[in-house]
């Protein structure tokens, strides 16, 4: 089962749940993945030994001037105008290049071919029986999507993983989408505030009305705000699967780097229960659609 946990804004605990949701079922052996690529912290609290890295980014196009006749093939066909021939110069900007190869495909000289340009480095190691694998975008870089990527490429293919979370970074943006894609389950952190019911909106409007993915939520802070947002998912017909409480303890645990389930054990078992209604979730989604097409 691929959990993803996201959410609509930055601090409403996404990362807290994440990383102690895998603590909690740790005898599992759980691979987590922090796809959040630009700001990474999961290891603060997960603790990691990274053992491997290495480093990532697109293949992009280097011409052979001596071939090349300035026809302009390439840039005729490049949908992000990555390359630009003017008179006898031809022009690369690897800021825009999606890596797509079109220009090599369709330079009939042959005068293209591909170099890697680096954009980010994977690391990977374990946080005791914990499969810890994360991104880390070059400074400078405008596009995430490639590092995620590929960190899911290289650890989501190992069938040994019973459970796999992924730690998105927040918001609805082209880097979230590329972490929800091929997930089982998408796990919302919200605060009951109009701010976090606004930005719960949009999440699931792109997990579950676009991509088709089944939602669940965790109502972070509980006790400031309002009722919005259990009115909200009331009327949606989606299940809040775990309420935590506004308290101090938790507070200074994660400004100190303690995961949540370390400083507040009684934790544990709820996220445990709470890992086994997501697999229900999904059980009950694959058997509708499954009842649907007959």
């Amino acid at each position: 089962m691929i959990i993803c946990v996201a959410s609509g804004k930055g601090g409403t605990g996404k990362t807290t749940v994440a990383t102690s949701l895998a603590l909690s079922i740790a005898d599992r052996a759980p691979l987590f993945l922090d796809c959040d690529v630009e700001e990474p912290n999961a290891a603060l609290f997960l603790k990691p030994e990274l053992t491997h890295q290495e480093e990532v980014g697109i293949l992009i196009p280097e011409v052979d001037l001596a071939r090349c006749t300035y026809c302009g093939r390439c840039a005729q066909v490049c949908a992000w105008h990555a390359i630009a021939v003017v008179g006898r110069k031809v022009l690369v900007f690897p800021e825009l290049c999606h890596g797509c190869g079109s220009c090599t495909l369709n330079c009939p000289e042959g005068a293209i071919h591909e170099v890697l340009h680096v954009m980010g480095i994977l690391e990977s190691g374990q946080a005791g029986p914990i499969r810890f694998g994360q991104g880390v975008l070059n400074v400078g870089e405008p596009m995430a999507v490639p590092i995620i990527r590929q960190l899911k490429a290289k650890h989501i293919a190992d069938a040994g993983h019973s459970v796999t979370i992924l730690d998105t970074s927040p918001g609805t943006s082209c880097p979230v989408v590329e972490t929800m894609r091929g997930a089982d389950f998408v796990l919302l952190v919200t605060e009951p505030t109009p701010f976090g019911l606004h930005d719960l909106r949009l999440t699931v409007q792109l997990a579950r009305d676009e991509l088709g993915l089944p939602v669940g939520v965790v109502i972070n802070r509980e006790g400031v705000g309002d009722a919005g947002v259990d009115e909200y998912c009331a009327a949606e017909g989606i299940p809040i699967l775990m309420r935590i409480p506004l308290d101090r303890r938790i507070a200074e645990a994660i400004s100190a780097g303690e995961a949540l389930v370390e400083a507040l054990p009684e934790y544990a078992k709820p996220l445990e229960s709470l890992c086994q209604q997501m697999a229900r979730l999904v059980e009950g989604d694959l058997l509708s659609r499954e009842g649907s097409m007959e």
